[in-house]
Protein backbone atom coordinates (compact mmCIF):
# COMPACT_ATOMS: atom_id res chain seq x y z
CA UNK A 1 0.00 0.00 0.00
CA UNK A 2 1.49 3.36 -0.93
CA UNK A 3 1.76 6.26 2.08
CA UNK A 4 -0.26 9.24 1.95
CA UNK A 5 1.28 12.32 3.56
CA UNK A 6 -1.28 15.20 4.25
CA UNK A 7 0.12 18.67 3.78
CA UNK A 8 -1.41 20.81 6.09
CA UNK A 9 -0.08 24.12 4.91
CA UNK A 10 -3.23 25.69 3.85
CA UNK A 11 -4.92 24.98 7.05
CA UNK A 12 -2.37 27.73 8.30
CA UNK A 13 -3.08 30.28 5.56
CA UNK A 14 -7.17 29.97 6.81
CA UNK A 15 -6.04 30.34 10.76
CA UNK A 16 -3.38 33.15 9.39
CA UNK A 17 -6.88 35.02 7.41
CA UNK A 18 -7.86 36.49 10.30
CA UNK A 19 -4.44 36.71 12.93
CA UNK A 20 -6.09 34.09 15.32
CA UNK A 21 -5.38 30.92 16.62
CA UNK A 22 -7.52 28.85 14.38
CA UNK A 23 -7.67 25.81 12.65
CA UNK A 24 -4.51 24.79 14.46
CA UNK A 25 -2.37 23.00 12.23
CA UNK A 26 -1.43 20.77 15.42
CA UNK A 27 -4.54 19.80 15.78
CA UNK A 28 -5.34 19.06 12.37
CA UNK A 29 -2.09 16.91 11.95
CA UNK A 30 -3.25 15.09 15.31
CA UNK A 31 -6.45 14.12 13.25
CA UNK A 32 -4.83 13.58 9.87
CA UNK A 33 -2.67 10.55 11.15
CA UNK A 34 -5.95 9.56 13.48
CA UNK A 35 -7.72 9.48 9.95
CA UNK A 36 -5.34 7.25 8.21
CA UNK A 37 -2.72 9.43 6.89
CA UNK A 38 1.15 8.17 7.55
CA UNK A 39 2.86 11.46 7.94
CA UNK A 40 2.55 15.13 7.68
CA UNK A 41 3.62 17.73 5.21
CA UNK A 42 4.38 21.38 5.78
CA UNK A 43 6.25 24.03 3.95
CA UNK A 44 8.68 26.55 5.81
CA UNK A 45 8.84 29.40 3.54
CA UNK A 46 11.24 32.11 3.81
CA UNK A 47 8.02 34.66 4.20
CA UNK A 48 6.00 32.45 6.81
CA UNK A 49 2.98 32.46 4.46
CA UNK A 50 1.48 29.82 6.01
CA UNK A 51 3.24 27.63 8.28
CA UNK A 52 4.92 29.49 11.32
CA UNK A 53 8.19 28.17 13.37
CA UNK A 54 5.63 27.38 15.87
CA UNK A 55 3.49 25.26 14.04
CA UNK A 56 6.48 23.74 13.62
CA UNK A 57 7.69 22.91 16.79
CA UNK A 58 4.66 22.13 18.13
CA UNK A 59 3.87 19.30 15.22
CA UNK A 60 7.52 17.61 15.33
CA UNK A 61 7.27 17.82 19.27
CA UNK A 62 4.83 14.95 18.97
CA UNK A 63 6.48 11.55 18.07
CA UNK A 64 3.50 9.92 16.92
CA UNK A 65 3.64 12.24 13.58
CA UNK A 66 6.07 11.49 11.25
CA UNK A 67 6.91 15.16 9.82
CA UNK A 68 7.88 15.98 6.70
CA UNK A 69 9.58 19.47 6.55
CA UNK A 70 9.72 21.18 3.02
CA UNK A 71 12.15 23.70 2.93
CA UNK A 72 14.52 25.85 0.55
CA UNK A 73 18.11 25.33 0.21
CA UNK A 74 18.99 28.01 2.31
CA UNK A 75 21.77 28.18 5.58
CA UNK A 76 19.12 29.54 7.74
CA UNK A 77 16.76 26.44 6.72
CA UNK A 78 19.21 24.38 7.39
CA UNK A 79 20.30 25.47 10.39
CA UNK A 80 16.54 25.10 12.23
CA UNK A 81 16.27 21.29 10.41
CA UNK A 82 19.58 20.33 12.04
CA UNK A 83 18.55 22.34 15.26
CA UNK A 84 15.23 20.50 15.62
CA UNK A 85 15.59 17.36 13.82
CA UNK A 86 12.43 16.46 11.88
CA UNK A 87 11.75 13.48 10.64
CA UNK A 88 12.32 13.99 6.97
CA UNK A 89 13.37 16.74 5.20
CA UNK A 90 12.19 17.69 1.47
CA UNK A 91 14.40 20.02 -0.17
CA UNK A 92 11.91 22.34 -2.61
CA UNK A 93 12.59 25.47 -4.79
CA UNK A 94 11.33 28.62 -3.46
CA UNK A 95 10.67 31.92 -5.29
CA UNK A 96 9.60 34.82 -2.97
CA UNK A 97 6.62 35.72 -5.54
CA UNK A 98 5.37 32.26 -6.39
CA UNK A 99 1.33 31.58 -5.23
CA UNK A 100 3.02 27.68 -5.01
CA UNK A 101 5.79 25.87 -6.34
CA UNK A 102 6.07 25.71 -9.83
CA UNK A 103 8.65 23.18 -10.51
CA UNK A 104 10.94 20.98 -9.23
CA UNK A 105 14.81 22.23 -8.47
CA UNK A 106 17.17 22.53 -10.91
CA UNK A 107 19.74 19.54 -9.69
CA UNK A 108 22.63 20.25 -12.28
CA UNK A 109 22.56 24.23 -11.77
CA UNK A 110 22.36 23.30 -8.11
CA UNK A 111 24.49 20.17 -7.76
CA UNK A 112 27.64 21.28 -4.84
CA UNK A 113 24.79 23.83 -2.79
CA UNK A 114 22.79 20.27 -2.33
CA UNK A 115 25.06 18.11 -1.55
CA UNK A 116 26.12 19.76 0.87
CA UNK A 117 22.52 20.01 2.28
CA UNK A 118 22.20 16.60 1.96
CA UNK A 119 25.57 15.78 3.73
CA UNK A 120 24.76 17.95 6.61
CA UNK A 121 20.72 16.55 7.09
CA UNK A 122 22.36 12.43 6.52
CA UNK A 123 25.14 13.03 9.33
CA UNK A 124 21.64 13.77 11.80
CA UNK A 125 20.34 10.75 10.25
CA UNK A 126 17.37 13.10 8.63
CA UNK A 127 15.64 11.12 5.72
CA UNK A 128 16.08 13.75 2.77
CA UNK A 129 14.36 13.88 -0.34
CA UNK A 130 14.36 16.01 -3.56
CA UNK A 131 11.74 17.47 -5.05
CA UNK A 132 12.34 17.84 -8.78
CA UNK A 133 10.75 17.59 -12.37
CA UNK A 134 10.64 13.86 -13.52
CA UNK A 135 13.89 14.10 -16.04
CA UNK A 136 16.50 11.16 -16.04
CA UNK A 137 19.68 13.77 -15.33
CA UNK A 138 18.39 15.14 -12.06
CA UNK A 139 17.47 11.59 -10.94
CA UNK A 140 21.04 10.54 -11.57
CA UNK A 141 22.49 13.61 -10.36
CA UNK A 142 20.39 13.04 -7.12
CA UNK A 143 21.50 9.85 -6.33
CA UNK A 144 25.29 10.97 -6.84
CA UNK A 145 24.43 13.63 -4.39
CA UNK A 146 23.40 11.50 -1.34
CA UNK A 147 19.95 12.30 -1.24
CA UNK A 148 17.68 9.17 -0.19
CA UNK A 149 14.63 9.61 -1.90
CA UNK A 150 13.15 12.13 -4.76
CA UNK A 151 9.63 13.93 -4.79
CA UNK A 152 8.38 13.39 -8.71
CA UNK A 153 6.93 16.94 -9.50
CA UNK A 154 3.02 15.97 -10.97
CA UNK A 155 1.93 19.68 -11.48
CA UNK A 156 1.79 18.76 -15.52
CA UNK A 157 0.35 15.82 -15.44
CA UNK A 158 -2.24 17.03 -12.87
CA UNK A 159 -3.09 20.13 -15.25
CA UNK A 160 -3.95 17.92 -18.45
CA UNK A 161 -5.78 15.80 -16.58
CA UNK A 162 -7.85 18.34 -14.34
CA UNK A 163 -8.53 19.76 -18.10
CA UNK A 164 -9.37 16.77 -19.67
CA UNK A 165 -6.13 16.59 -22.01
CA UNK A 166 -4.09 13.68 -23.12
CA UNK A 167 -1.71 12.99 -20.64
CA UNK A 168 -0.11 9.73 -21.52
CA UNK A 169 3.21 11.56 -22.44
CA UNK A 170 3.28 12.83 -18.91
CA UNK A 171 2.64 9.20 -17.32
CA UNK A 172 5.12 7.37 -19.57
CA UNK A 173 7.58 10.01 -18.46
CA UNK A 174 6.72 9.94 -14.31
CA UNK A 175 6.45 6.08 -15.05
CA UNK A 176 10.08 5.74 -16.72
CA UNK A 177 11.90 7.98 -14.24
CA UNK A 178 10.21 5.98 -11.13
CA UNK A 179 11.16 2.75 -12.47
CA UNK A 180 14.82 4.28 -13.28
CA UNK A 181 15.00 5.83 -9.44
CA UNK A 182 13.60 2.79 -7.62
CA UNK A 183 16.70 0.92 -9.97
CA UNK A 184 19.97 2.96 -8.81
CA UNK A 185 17.81 2.71 -5.01
CA UNK A 186 15.95 5.92 -4.90
CA UNK A 187 12.64 5.58 -2.77
CA UNK A 188 9.86 7.55 -5.16
CA UNK A 189 7.45 9.80 -4.20
CA UNK A 190 5.34 12.21 -5.81
CA UNK A 191 3.45 15.12 -5.08
CA UNK A 192 1.37 18.62 -6.68
CA UNK A 193 -1.72 19.70 -7.53
CA UNK A 194 -3.00 15.96 -7.48
CA UNK A 195 -7.14 15.24 -6.81
CA UNK A 196 -8.44 11.83 -6.53
CA UNK A 197 -8.46 10.99 -10.50
CA UNK A 198 -4.81 11.99 -10.38
CA UNK A 199 -4.29 9.73 -7.75
CA UNK A 200 -6.43 6.77 -9.12
CA UNK A 201 -4.08 7.42 -11.88
CA UNK A 202 -0.05 7.57 -10.50
CA UNK A 203 -1.44 4.50 -8.58
CA UNK A 204 -0.86 2.19 -11.18
CA UNK A 205 3.19 2.98 -11.14
CA UNK A 206 3.94 0.63 -8.45
CA UNK A 207 7.65 2.26 -7.76
CA UNK A 208 5.64 5.21 -6.52
CA UNK A 209 5.69 4.66 -2.69
CA UNK A 210 4.23 8.16 -1.45
CA UNK A 211 1.99 10.53 -2.05
CA UNK A 212 1.92 14.17 -0.81
CA UNK A 213 -0.96 16.10 -1.58
CA UNK A 214 -2.10 19.31 0.38
CA UNK A 215 -4.53 21.45 -1.17
CA UNK A 216 -7.03 19.51 -3.04
CA UNK A 217 -7.34 17.47 0.02
CA UNK A 218 -7.30 20.22 2.44
CA UNK A 219 -10.26 22.15 0.16
CA UNK A 220 -12.12 19.27 -0.14
CA UNK A 221 -12.30 18.39 3.81
CA UNK A 222 -14.07 21.41 3.98
CA UNK A 223 -17.55 20.20 2.54
CA UNK A 224 -16.49 16.34 2.97
CA UNK A 225 -14.43 16.08 6.00
CA UNK A 226 -11.15 15.03 6.42
CA UNK A 227 -11.64 11.76 7.93
CA UNK A 228 -14.42 10.71 4.14
CA UNK A 229 -11.44 12.68 2.12
CA UNK A 230 -8.13 10.73 3.30
CA UNK A 231 -10.12 7.09 3.15
CA UNK A 232 -10.76 8.25 -0.47
CA UNK A 233 -7.53 8.80 -1.21
CA UNK A 234 -6.44 5.65 0.26
CA UNK A 235 -8.74 3.63 -1.36
CA UNK A 236 -7.33 5.05 -5.09
CA UNK A 237 -4.53 4.55 -3.88
CA UNK A 238 -4.73 0.27 -3.28
CA UNK A 239 -4.97 0.25 -7.22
Amino acid sequence: MKRLGVNIDHVATLRNARAEKHPDPLNIAKLAIKCGANSITIHLREDRRHIKDLDFLKINKINKIPLNLEIGATNKMLKIALRHKPRFVCIVPEKRKEITTEGGLNVKKNKNKLSKFIKELNKKKIRTSLFINPNLLDIKLSKIIGTKCIELHTGKISNKIKKNKNYIKEFNSIKNCAKFANRIGLEVHAGHGMDYQTTKILSKIKEIKEFNIGHFLIGESISNGLKNVIRKFKKYMRN
